[in-house]
C-alpha cells in the first residue's frame, strides 16, 4: 500500500497558537506536538546552514517512529554553484544529514533551483549522476524553460521526482518522474473547494506511488490546519480502500 505524507514547510511558528498548537505549548515542544498531528515536515533550515548532530538528534528524539524530515539542499549546491562542480558539496551535505538516515527518519532531499537558472540538460545530467543511489530526491524548477521532455526523461532515468510546485506565479506540469510524487502547495490561499481539488489530485497520485505534499508555511495557522485536513481525508480514504481490498 502506498504511503501518503502531508506536512508543512516549517513548524516553528508561535502564531499557530491556539488554532493548531495548544496555547500552553512552549516553543521547545512545537515539533513534538506537530508530529502527533502530521507525519512529515519540510525543513528549510538546511538550506542556509549545516545542521549539527545535536540538532538532528533533538529532532529525532522529539518525533515518533515513522515520522520523516524532508530537507532542502544547501544553497551552495543550488544557488551559489548552481549545480556545477558540486561533487564534494553533495557528498558533504549527505554526510551532514546521516543521523536522520540512521534513525530511519530521512525523507527525500529537495533541490530547489533559483528562478534565473535556465535550461541546461547537460548540467542537470552531471548533477543527477552525483546523487546517492536509492536515496529519494526531488528537484524544484522555477524557470519555465526546464519543463521539457528531455528533462523528464532524464529524471525518470535517475528516479528523481519533478517537484509539482504550484504558486500564484508558476504552475508546474502535474506529471511524475519517480517512484514517489512530491508536491509543494504554495498558493497564497486555498478555498474549501480548491482544497478538495488538491485532495482529489493527491488521491489520484497515491494510487500509483508514495506521495509527499507540503503546504506553504504562513504566520497564520491555515497552513497546518489545511495540511491536517488533507492528511486525515487521504489517510481515511486509504484505510477504506485497504478494508475493501481485504
Amino acid at each position: 500500500m502506498n504511503e501518503i505524507r502531508v506536512g508543512t514547510s516549517g513548524f516553528a511558528y508561535a502564531s499557530w497558537k491556539p488554532d493548531f498548537y495548544p496555547v500552553s505549548t512552549p516553543a521547545s515542544k512545537f515539533l513534538n506536538y506537530y508530529s502527533t498531528q502530521l507525519n512529515c515536515v519540510e525543513v528549510n533550515y538546511t538550506f542556509r546552514r549545516r545542521p549539527t548532530e545535536k540538532t538532528l538528534q533533538c529532532w529525532c528524539d522529539s518525533t515518533p517512529e515513522g515520522f520523516q524530515f524532508v530537507v532542502k539542499a544547501h544553497q551552495r549546491i543550488t544557488h551559489i554553484k548552481r549545480l556545477k562542480d558540486v561533487e564534494q558539496d553533495v557528498r558533504s551535505f549527505y554526510d551532514s544529514i546521516q543521523p536522520l538516515f540512521y534513525a530511519k527518519k530521512l525523507g527525500p532531499v529537495l533541490f530547489q533551483l533559483p528562478p534565473n537558472l535556465k535550461l541546461d540538460v547537460a548540467r542537470l545530467r552531471e548533477f543527477l549522476q552525483l546523487l546517492p543511489r536509492g536515496a529519494r530526491a526531488a528537484v524544484e524548477f522555477r524557470n519555465q524553460g526546464w519543463f521539457t521532455d528531455d528533462v523528464y526523461s532524464l529524471m525518470r532515468q535517475y528516479d528523481v521526482a519533478l517537484c509539482v510546485a504550484e504558486s500564484d506565479e508558476l504552475q508546474v506540469p502535474e506529471l511524475h518522474t519517480a517512484s514517489f510524487a512530491y508536491y509543494r502547495l504554495r498558493r497564497s490561499d486555498y478555498s474549501n473547494a480548491e482544497l478538495k481539488q488538491v485532495e482529489i489530485r493527491l488521491a489520484a497520485a497515491l494510487k500509483q506511488r508514495d506521495v509527499y505534499a507540503f503546504v506553504k508555511h504562513e504566520e497564520n495557522p491555515a497552513s497546518p490546519l489545511n495540511a491536517r485536513r488533507l492528511s486525515q481525508a487521504l489517510s481515511g480514504a486509504k484505510q477504506t480502500r485497504s478494508r475493501s481490498a481485504a
